[in-house]
């Protein structure tokens, strides 16, 4: 039986003593009891307590008993008085059963049984609800005295709790275990029920808006089969007042000033799986904006030009927005001004008959206000002078709500706090004076990050980076990282100081060592072309010209290495044309890079992490050849612009470009005098939609294959094909994208969808000489036979060294030289190339297969692509997920439908 069943009494003849209940076995589950109904004394009961007594008491005294009644030896007693003294014992929560016996003589004897200890308490039957949450919001307690109100009062807790998370059809019963000595547990069985949905939203009174148009105005959401994972369909009170607001504020900003919901009803259906909620509305008449006009009693306001710079405007409908706008720039005008804490008060002058709206915006008197002191609190790493560094305000300064803002902006922009950092006014020790609070809270600044995995560029990976970005709280920046793959190793370090000796001055190094094997696939297996190792250091510095601009400098020397793989060398070390291609025998070699750089940069963003308004742009320039073997000019710029549209949607505008010229003399004919490895490359991740390096100049070296009726043609599978991009000389890149807000819980899981377009191209190189040609003939049947010599059906060129000596294969019975490289056309040698030839085996022509290069993708006209992209700030990292679509590409581009990136910055 619940413990909510009303506890009733009832009579029972007078003078009968009350019966106890019977104790059931120890061990035994039974529901709890109502509470045990007090026996009423007669009304002829009358009379002088002779004696006074208490039994059945075990944990009580009898005195204690005693002391809750006000019956006493020698008093006088009638009806009311004992049954006054059952009504006592009964409030004092400590008996299960209480009694009066003795009325007629006078000997008053007093039965109790006193309510029983509780051992344990025990919840069974929930899953959605943790039982640690349930036990801290319950009365009830080991060694508690057990009572029937305290189980009564437990469990309507536990029934608003599950109602909480909108499950209204939870029941709770209570039982209890009855054990030796008096004790007892205490069993909550709950059937917690499913969630009760949102059945129907009905709203009734609305004319101007549909019923659709209105619910998608409410945060509370119809039960449909599309939100099966969304939470806003579940019942919440809370919610629905939520929701009366949102309506009210939608009629609002619609001209509808009169608005008003009359009724707002949540009906429970019968089986407590949903609810029917229904509006009713007065929607009234539609507004217009009247005569705007501003009324200051500041002298240095003009009231006319505040009225017209004010976004409100007389004929338009009637937007509460608007006024609220209104209403925060004529208090950030003030603060412009230096008056912390002026009274803007709108004084609406409505007009039933001409349905007009008129509004004055009165400014009160105030005093121009000074900072009298900045306070920072909650850092406890973070050292104070870093944070007011980034404060463009200072104590004794006149105080402007500008600077307040971009303050904020400059020390949420340091990602060393949570986010919504906000600076707070308080009255200072003056009327003139205001006390600018900084309140923080630190986040962890220091990633360690150890991970291992495989990827089918990389194969076996693995990385260990450690990055301190306010290290010893003063706000500089360490770092370390390993990274090891089967293709590509790295180690690099690096230090910066924003501001050296307390100076805004911002200094910094970096030292590296890369090795990075460039390659492509042919089919599943993966083709290693050439190899470039890296090794140097890099000294930075920047200092700021402005609030927002900056001017930075750098020196970067490097020592690099590039080779080719032995699969595409001859026996004596020397690049083979042939199997490389001659572009990438013109790269080889190793050379010194000594270059120096600067960047000029322009940075009004409200937030260097994830911004929301504002403006990044950027030149920058380097010079290869204050020593060293390279000589190039380099120049880049890039630009952003962020538009906040409200409801959480942030527009940007992105676009960047570069070009690379070269300071050297020709290295020959058909070769660029920019190097392989100096080029810009354009694809995954910046130009998404494309692969790797999928934009721009490349080599195709497309195999014939031979058909089944003895014919040659091109391949045009595109993995069979050898793919290797050249990089360009110049490129650009630009990028509109929309990013989309979504509820809270997916905001708090850190994913931020984007939509975007994309345009850009990479191009401007020399082009290359190819390496071959091949013949194309017919044999007497029509077909066509390529080959190099004209020889009937003999396919390929003959591989040759440097000096012109073509290779064999040796032909033999004897295993041990059979399959030998050797220049002998007849028997072989002891090392390749000798003329001395022993033996007497006819050797096989060692020949290339055939294959055709094709110069592409060298076009400075734009690729195109659209896509959906979802930010994901993972417990493993930054994580981007991309599908786009190639639209606009040229001949050669390698396009790609759906990108993985882990790691990288958004």
């Amino acid at each position: 039986m619940l413990a909510g069943v009303a506890y009733a009494q009832q009579a029972r003849p007078a003078g009968q003593a009350r019966t106890r209940q019977a104790v059931p076995p120890a061990g035994t589950r039974q529901a709890v009891p109502p509470a045990t109904p007090a026996a009423t004394v007669p009304a002829t009961a009358a009379g002088t307590i002779r004696t006074l007594r208490v039994e059945g008491s075990q944990r009580i005294e009898a005195d204690t008993v005693l002391s809750y009644t006000k019956l006493r030896v020698g008093a006088p007693y009638t009806a009311a008085t004992l049954d006054q003294a059952l009504v006592d014992l009964a409030a004092s929560d400590l008996f299960a059963d209480y009694s009066i016996s003795g009325v007629e003589t006078g000997d008053i004897v007093l039965r109790i049984r006193e309510n029983p200890i509780i051992n344990r308490v025990i919840l069974e039957g929930n899953k959605a609800i943790k039982s640690d949450k349930i036990t801290k919001e319950i009365k009830l307690a080991p060694r508690q005295i057990f009572t029937r109100t305290a189980v009564r009062a437990d469990v309507a807790r536990i029934v608003e709790l599950y109602r909480r998370q909108g499950r209204f059809a939870a029941i709770v019963e209570p039982k209890q275990v009855s054990l030796d000595q008096n004790r007892v547990d205490v069993v909550f069985e709950i059937a917690e029920g499913a969630k009760s949905k949102v059945r129907q939203i009905n709203i009734l009174g609305n004319e101007k808006f549909t019923d659709d148009q209105l619910r998608g105005e409410m945060a509370t959401k119809q039960s449909r089969w599309f939100r099966l994972l969304s939470s806003n369909t579940t019942y919440d009170q809370d919610r629905l007042n939520y929701d009366q607001q949102k309506l009210r504020q939608f009629y609002l900003t619609e001209g509808y000033a009169d608005f008003r919901v009359t009724s707002a009803v949540a009906e429970l259906t019968p089986d407590k799986r949903d609810f029917i909620i229904t509006y009713v509305v007065e929607e009234g008449a539609r507004y217009k904006f009247g005569d705007v006009s501003v009324d200051s009693e500041i002298r240095d306001f003009d009231n006319t030009k505040l009225a017209a710079s004010l976004p409100i405007k007389k004929g338009d409908w009637y937007n509460a927005k608007l006024v609220e706008d209104a209403l925060d720039s004529l208090s950030q005008a003030a603060g412009l001004f230096g008056y912390a804490f002026t009274q803007v008060d709108p004084e609406y002058q409505r007009d039933k008959d001409t349905l007009t709206m008129g509004i004055n915006f009165h400014i009160g008197q105030a005093q121009r206000t000074y900072v009298d002191r900045i306070e920072i609190n909650g850092n406890t790493q973070t050292q104070d002078k870093v944070i007011r560094r980034e404060i463009r305000l200072g104590e004794g300064d006149a105080f402007n709500t500008f600077q307040v803002k971009r303050s904020q902006d400059r020390v949420n922009s340091l990602g060393f706090f949570q986010d919504k950092f906000e600076i707070k006014q308080t009255p200072g020790s003056a009327p003139d004076r205001v006390v600018l609070e900084a309140p923080v809270e630190e986040k962890s600044t220091g990633e360690l990050q150890l991970s291992a995995g495989f990827s089918s560029l990389e194969r076996f990976i693995v990385q260990a980076n450690v990055t301190q970005n306010n290290f010893r709280g003063k706000g500089q920046t360490l770092s370390f990282g390993v990274n090891y793959s089967t293709y590509s190793k790295s180690i690099q370090a690096g230090f910066t100081e924003p501001y050296l000796f307390d100076k805004n001055i911002a200094v910094g190094f970096d030292v590296f060592r890369q090795d990075f094997n460039q390659f492509n696939y042919i089919g599943s297996d993966r083709n290693t072309t050439f190899s470039q190792v890296s090794t140097g250091f890099q000294l930075r510095a920047g200092v700021p010209l402005t609030e927002y601009w900056q001017l930075a400098g750098r020196y970067k020397l490097s020592y690099d290495e590039v080779g080719l793989a032995n699969s595409f060398l001859n026996s004596d070390g020397s690049c083979n044309p042939l199997l490389a291609g001659r572009y990438l025998c013109d790269s080889l070699g190793n050379r010194w890079t000594s270059s120096v750089g600067y960047s000029l940069i322009y940075n009004s963003l409200n937030s260097g992490l994830r911004p929301t308004a504002g403006t990044r742009f950027s030149f920058s320039q380097d010079f290869a050849g204050l020593g060293g073997d390279v000589k190039y000019i380099k120049t880049t710029a890039q630009a952003a612009k962020y538009y906040g549209l409200g409801s959480g949607f942030v527009f940007s505008l992105q676009g960047e470009g570069g070009y690379i010229r070269s300071l050297e003399k020709s290295r020959g004919p058909n070769i660029d005098k920019v190097r392989i490895i100096d080029r810009f490359y354009l694809g995954e991740p910046n130009f998404r939609g494309f692969d790797i390096r999928g934009v721009g100049p490349r080599i195709l070296r497309i195999p014939y294959i031979t058909n089944a009726d003895g014919s040659q043609q091109l391949q045009t599978d595109r993995s069979q094909i050898q793919d290797d991009a050249l990089g360009g000389r110049a490129y650009y890149l630009a990028r509109a994208e929309l990013e989309i807000p979504l509820g809270a819980g997916a905001r708090e899981l850190g994913l931020r969808p984007t939509v975007y377009v994309q345009a850009g191209s990479l191009f401007g190189i020399t082009r290359p000489s190819l390496t071959t040609n091949y013949t194309v003939v017919t044999d007497a049947a029509g077909k066509p036979i390529i080959n190099a010599d004209g020889s009937p059906r003999v396919i390929g060129n003959p591989i040759t060294d440097t000096a012109g000596n073509t290779y064999y294969t040796v032909v033999s019975s004897d295993a041990t030289i059979n399959g030998l490289t050797t220049t002998c056309p007849t028997g072989y040698s002891a090392t390749v190339g000798a003329t001395n030839c022993t033996g007497t085996s006819i050797n096989t022509v060692q020949r290339n297969q055939p294959f055709s290069e094709r110069f592409l993708g060298d076009s400075p006209k734009p690729r195109i692509s659209v896509g959906f992209g979802v930010n994901w700030t993972s417990p493993f990292g930054p994580l981007r997920i991309d599908i786009a679509k190639a639209l606009v590409k040229q001949k050669g581009d390698d396009d790609k439908l759906i990108t993985f990136n882990v790691g990288t910055s958004f």
